[in-house]
């Protein structure tokens, strides 16, 4: 067990940065053999920390602050019109709450998004450990949200980590062929609602890149806050 008194924190060498080419960066992580409580999760989810896996982590780059920490705060956000209609699109699925397992039926839904979205990063090619690393490891309030259509086929998976009075949106992939769905937009808007009926006061987003074209569909979602020199900040798209 820990507390912020108690925890230890390392930083790796450089390494190629996973979100800007031709930059290095480095990543301040707690020591993963430390058992990590929820209430610690959540204070260092305040402090822009991430998890992955069993690693919980935050970008310690030398003379850049391009990974911005970001989160929805809940009682806030209204839907765009556009939103709305996307949640009125995807009325008929059902979404069932599982504890994170593996599964064939997740695991070919997690290689078919990698393989479409992801083959030019370091998630390819997906492999069962992989997964198991990435969404089954270090899980303390952790679910797996199952996004299945009419006919019970599973069509998007969001990886949700539940803090005190927070969410966390981990990963979410889904069936790349469902593009009128925009299911990854889709997943965010149900975690808001979910977020909404939980009483929580934050979702989560993880980071934001400007220079990073993958990343632009979180400015979507208003308002926004982003972490700046230690202090929650309302996000201005226009200033950065």
């Amino acid at each position: 067990m820990s507390d912020m008194h108690t925890l230890r924190f390392y930083v790796t060498p450089s390494h190629n940065c996973s979100y800007l080419p031709d930059r290095q960066a480095k990543t301040l992580f707690v020591d993963p053999q430390i058992e990590i409580t929820t209430d610690t999760y959540s204070q260092l989810s305040e402090l822009g920390f991430r998890r992955s896996g069993s690693h919980v982590y935050r970008p310690h780059c030398e003379g850049c602050q391009a990974c911005q920490s970001i989160r929805i705060p809940v009682g806030f956000f209204k839907p765009s019109k556009t939103q709305r209609r996307l949640i009125n699109m995807n009325s008929d699925l059902k979404v069932m709450r599982k504890a994170p397992s593996m599964s064939r039926e997740y695991f070919a839904l997690y290689k078919a998004y990698i393989d479409a979205r992801h083959s030019d990063g370091d998630m390819y090619p997906p492999t069962p450990e992989q997964f198991h690393q990435f969404l089954i490891d270090g899980a303390l309030d952790s679910w797996f949200y199952e996004f299945r259509d009419p006919d019970d086929k599973l069509v998007c998976l969001a990886v949700t980590d539940h803090l005190h009075q927070s969410m966390s949106a981990l990963y979410t992939f889904f069936n790349p062929d469902e593009t009128r769905r925009s299911l990854g937009t889709y997943a965010i808007l149900w975690q808001l609602q979910e977020a909404s009926r939980r009483s929580m006061q934050y979702l989560y987003l993880g980071y934001w890149v400007r220079d990073c074209r993958k990343m632009s569909y979180k400015t979507a979602f208003k308002p926004l806050e982003m972490l700046i020199d230690g202090h929650w900040t309302h996000f201005r798209q226009e200033s950065f």
